[in-house]
């Protein structure tokens, strides 16, 4: 695992920015085309704002979507299909950008994004990390034993109480109780995962990350940690409730 601490969250982006877009010239230039994996909310702001302004031949990326709410349409204002078309597809010109579909038949649109995402390799997979330590929409216990792609997961109360926290509902009763999340097996397949999260209210989860000796159903980042190529990016001002983890603020090198 690397890991890199930015002065603020919008180093943090640009720095996240740059080491996606080295991943994305690299598979072009190898095999003329690359394949991305996004990840949505606040935490993904300055990522993706910073991703848009690199220079890269869009037209050879095809961009994959990790989760979305089950039964919300693409124009409510929380869906993260609306969100990924107005802050990346819509400001760069991607080859094809594919959503998790929610509506209409769940069963068939996964079989479908399951056939899709397994095309070819994923080389490089934008993956936040919850206030619960989930991955997508995986909170915890998460099932790290399914060989799915997508499957069908329910909210726990911390995860939908987040979306609540970030603004994206007004209640928690508004949060739907079940989403499609891409499985972290699934996940482990890019070959390259980059992790920016910004937000001392993550403090806490990416501390338990760090510390935990081996990986844990009950913090489910902690499997991040065994990829072979894990980066993971933060701000420095972040509240860190473990004496382990403020060694980080001075290490740019492995962890």
């Amino acid at each position: 695992m690397q890991m890199y601490v930015a002065k603020n969250a919008q180093e943090m982006g640009k720095v996240a920015a740059g080491k996606i877009a080295d991943k994305l010239k690299s598979a072009i230039k190898l095999r003329g085309e690359a394949r991305l994996l996004l990840s949505t909310g606040a935490s993904q702001f300055e990522t993706l704002e910073a991703l848009c302004n690199e220079d890269l031949k869009w037209n050879k990326v095809t961009a994959f979507h990790l989760d979305e709410y089950l039964g919300i349409d693409a124009d409510h204002p929380a869906s993260f299909r609306k969100y990924l078309y107005e802050r990346f597809a819509s400001k760069v010109p991607v080859r094809e950008m594919v959503y998790v579909n929610t509506t209409g038949n769940v069963e068939d649109n996964i079989q479908n994004l399951t056939q899709r995402v397994r095309e070819k390799p994923i080389d490089v997979g934008v993956i936040g990390i919850g206030e619960n330590a989930h991955i997508a929409f995986n909170d915890p216990p998460a099932n790290l034993e399914s060989k799915e792609a997508y499957h069908i997961v329910q909210l726990n109360d911390t995860c939908r109480k987040q979306q609540v926290g970030e603004g994206w509902f007004k209640q928690v009763q508004d949060v739907p109780q079940y989403a499609v999340s891409m499985t972290p097996y699934q996940i482990m397949l890019c070959q390259s995962i980059v992790s920016p999260v910004p937000g001392a209210r993550k403090a806490k989860a990416i501390a338990a990350m760090l510390n935990a000796h081996e990986t844990d159903a009950m913090i489910p980042a902690t499997l991040l940690k065994t990829h072979h190529d894990f980066m993971k990016i933060r701000p420095r001002k972040m509240s860190w409730n473990s004496n382990k983890t403020t060694i980080l603020d001075r290490r740019k090198g492995s962890g």
